[in-house]
Formats: structure tokens, sequence, C-alpha cells
């Protein structure tokens, strides 16, 4: 055989970024996963989707295609989702690559905390509350809950955001039990936590969502999941590097011991890209991922 024969096709792993920089995180953890080579393009566009996919299937034939894929990134999901949906256009007939979103590690971070809240406490029929429901994280966490049939209570500090959410993953799922709630005051926080089972703290860096005091007087609490790194904690009392500490009744989760299996999932999910050539891995998809490997 020809050298020309035996060589073995390299793993590509494209990645489009509507930020003007593609995300170093996502690079590094795409050759950590076993990209062979990664071409990164930040400041993407939809329009210029369809001519950075064509040159990705175009290039090699349909039993190499396996050997190609796409990575969504960025710091904006609605930017993110633009840019799934303009790739996904742009394929035609056998002539597609595998895609994966996870824009401001939103699906990833998600189906980790899903997946441990799950652990915890079986998901259908269980009250969760998702504290800072309408950001990236907590949009994904209060879908994937909802789907896993939990009674879902979306927290925010705008009430019309909230809503918004529990109307746009109830259309996605064609139903599910969710429910906006204010969340502004330590007195709304308790009362939104009022028989809940779980609840999941998805706001933005250093802000405090959920205070010690009112951990501590809320009954029949079996998991509370942090996924803020920065100080202040986002729920008051869990150390980032929690990952199924007993403090009192609840099982604690901070950012750290999440991150890791956030991590796990993330690079398994590369990984699975290249299996085949049509996958389209977003929430559900990674969920489900996460949910074949375990924690």
């Amino acid at each position: 055989m020809t050298g020309s024969d035996t060589y073995q096709k390299k793993r590509i792993l494209i990645q489009l970024d509507p930020d003007p920089h593609p995300s170093v995180f996502d690079s590094v953890v795409a050759l950590d996963a076993g990209a062979d080579t990664l071409l990164p393009y930040g400041g993407v566009t939809s329009d210029q989707v369809q001519n950075l996919v064509h040159g990705a299937i175009f290039t090699r034939g349909s039993e190499d295609l396996h050997n190609t894929a796409i990575f969504i990134g960025g710091s904006n999901v609605s930017d993110g989702e633009a840019l799934l949906k303009a790739a996904l256009q742009s394929f035609f007939g056998p002539l597609r690559v595998s895609v994966m979103l996870d824009p401001n590690g939103s699906n990833t971070t998600a189906a980790a905390a899903v997946l441990v809240a799950a652990k915890e406490c079986p998901l259908a029929g269980a009250i969760a509350v998702v504290l800072a429901g309408t950001g990236p994280v907590g949009r994904r966490a209060a879908r994937l809950l909802a789907r896993g049939g939990a009674i879902v209570r979306v927290g925010s500090r705008s009430i019309e955001r909230a809503a918004t959410v529990c109307q746009e993953v109830q259309q996605l799922l064609d139903g599910g039990s969710l429910s906006p709630h204010d969340t502004e005051t330590d007195e709304q926080v308790a009362a939104v936590l009022n028989g809940a089972q779980m609840v999941i703290a998805a706001g933005a860096a250093g802000v405090r969502l959920l205070s010690a005091d009112v951990l501590r007087s809320t009954s029949g609490l079996k998991v509370a999941i942090d996924l803020n790194a920065v100080p202040p904690a986002g729920i008051d009392g869990i150390e980032v590097v929690d990952r199924a500490v007993q403090r009192g009744a609840i099982t604690c989760y901070g950012a750290i011991g999440v991150g890791s299996i956030k991590m796990k999932i993330h690079k398994a999910a590369i990984r699975r890209l290249f299996d085949q050539n049509h996958l389209v891995l977003d929430a559900e998809e990674i969920y489900t991922l996460a949910a074949e490997i375990g924690l």
C-alpha cells in the first residue's frame, strides 16, 4: 500500500466564536480532548457561517467527514444559537459534520449541575429552584430539569425575564411545569425555596443569591449547588471545592466541585463529535452523554 493509502486523517475541529477573539479556554479543552488540529475563527456572524461550513464539508470525502467537526462557543448564547442554526442550514445530503454548541459553557455546566442534582434526588416530581434562571446556564438548567420531570421555579430579579424563560422552555418541550419568581430580596428567595428539594444558583460571578440564614431556615432541601467560583459565593456557606459535602441535611456542591464534572463532560462531548458526521450536541444531547459517562 502507498503512503497515501495508509495515512490517518487528522481530527480537525473548527471553532466558531462570535466574540472577536475565540475562547482560549475552549481551544485548550478541545486539544486536550483529542482534536489533532484546531481551526479557531473569531468575530463570526451568521452570514459568514455557510462559507466556513462548506470549506469543511467539501474538502473530504463522505467516508472521512467524521474526522471533521464544528464547535460553537462564545460568551453570548443567543449569538451561538444563531451560528448553530446557520451551520445546520449549510449542510445538505450526506455532506455534513457533527456540531457541538456550548456558548459560555452553558450546556456542559448545566448538564453537570443537573446530573449532580439528579444523583442526590430523582428529578421526576421534585421541586427545583434555579436562581438567576434567566442567565445562560440557568436557562439551560431549567430546561434540563423540566425535561426530567421536575417542577421548576425560575428565579430572577426580573419577573418578566423569568416569565419569558418559562414560556420559551415550555414551547421547546411542548409542556413542562415551570413558574417565574421574583428573587430580589431574601424574603422572596425564602418563599421560592419553600417546599423545594433542590436549588441551583447560576448567577454572575461574585453575586450572592442565597444567604446562609435563608439556607439554614429552609426545610426539606436535599441538594444545593452553587456555580459561582468568585467571592462572594452565590450560595452563602457553600465552599467552591464542595463536592457532595453534607452541611446539615443538605448535600452541597460548589463551582469547582461541579466544574471537574463539567470538564469531564466537555471533553467527552468533543471526543464524541468524531464518532460520526451527523451529530448535533445541544443541551439535551450533552446531558444524555453526561448521564452515560456518569460522575
